[in-house]
């Protein structure tokens, strides 16, 4: 009866195994910010190398988080970050590629 009585914190309320997981948190904040920094360096045209390069690096590393995730909230912030930087990766490659005027 104790145990049902424990109070959660707010930043644990999606936490459900109440362990900690330092390599899915880390996989979580680097997605959540490559994602951001893709989708927001999208809106410029002249910053494609940024967002198609941050937008691809966040791709991957949320779809490794998401293949070792295992709480519902590291799933929820992943997805996220990983729509962030599907967003910022495509538009990136529209405005001028990976490699747009560096080679050739």
């Amino acid at each position: 009866m104790a145990h049902a009585m424990r109070r959660q914190s707010p930043a644990s309320l999606l936490n459900t195994d109440g362990k900690p997981h330092p390599l899915q948190d880390t996989l979580m904040a680097v997605t959540l910010v490559l994602g951001a920094v893709a989708f927001i360096a999208a809106m410029f045209h002249h910053l494609h190398l940024l967002s198609s390069w941050a937008g691809l690096i966040g791709i991957v590393t949320g779809a490794y988080g998401q293949f070792i995730s295992e709480t519902t909230r590291e799933r929820f912030l992943l997805i996220i970050g990983l729509g962030a930087s599907a967003v910022g990766f495509f538009l990136g490659m529209a405005h001028g590629g990976l490699f747009g005027g560096v080679l050739g």
